[in-house]
């Protein structure tokens, strides 16, 4: 099938998606780790437009942008589907994937988690009305993928993980178990599965990595 290469960064969800997609596929990966403040030459080659991780090379042939990469992966290697095959539910697990994406930028994290005032409340309200569909839509399931993992619940790893070390980082609170029961569930099923515990970040590096990067001055 060609030789497979993922361009990341260590503590990026997005980078991580496209290797716990490969892993579930049981494809053999060149694994290329970037320094985010000096990239690679090779990396701003195949991503000219954005200039950012993942990349996935293969066969010389460069794809960007984590959720295109994951729709490629599932497409190229049939085995363990990670779209539905049904056309609805494909559907409906892209608009998923495709909220929570454009719900939980980074800008937006940082805006609820660090900034202050107006800007942090109206950012938190936006965050906190995602979990509360969220909740809603994991309602009566073990994983939003059913039994198995699929693309919902690889594209909300930043949920299960990023987001309550955030919350350890900066000392601040808004997904808990109280108001969120059942997404909590989701995330504690979630992290349990093999794939995903072996393709996550040490959590006290993380922790001490977000805290440097969101805990600096707010502009």
């Amino acid at each position: 099938m060609g030789k497979v290469k993922v361009f990341g960064f260590w503590a990026s969800p997005y980078s991580r998606r496209v290797e716990i997609a490969l892993q579930m596929k049981g494809v053999e990966y060149e694994y290329v780790e970037e320094d985010l403040q000096n990239k690679s030459e090779l990396l701003l080659e195949y991503n000219p437009i954005h200039k950012q991780v993942p990349v996935l090379v293969h066969d010389g042939k460069a794809i960007a942008e984590s959720l295109v990469i994951l729709e490629y992966i599932d497409e190229v290697w049939k085995c363990c589907h990670i779209l539905p095959t049904d056309p609805y539910e494909r559907a409906h697990a892209r608009f998923w994937a495709n909220f929570i994406e454009d719900k939980l930028m980074h800008h937006r994290i940082k805006h609820a988690f660090v900034s202050k005032g107006e800007e942090s409340e109206k950012a938190a309200k936006e965050i906190e009305e995602l979990f509360e569909l969220l909740e809603d839509e994991i309602k009566g399931k073990k994983l939003f993928g059913g039994n198995d993992i699929g693309f919902v619940d690889i594209t909300a790893t930043i949920v299960a993980l990023w987001i309550p070390l955030i919350q350890e980082a900066v000392g601040k609170t808004i997904l808990t178990r109280e108001k969120y029961p059942l997404l909590c569930n989701w995330a504690d099923e979630l992290l349990q599965c093999n794939v995903i515990k072996h393709n996550l970040p040490d959590n006290d590096k993380l922790v001490a990595f977000l805290r440097h990067i969101l805990c600096q001055t707010y502009e």
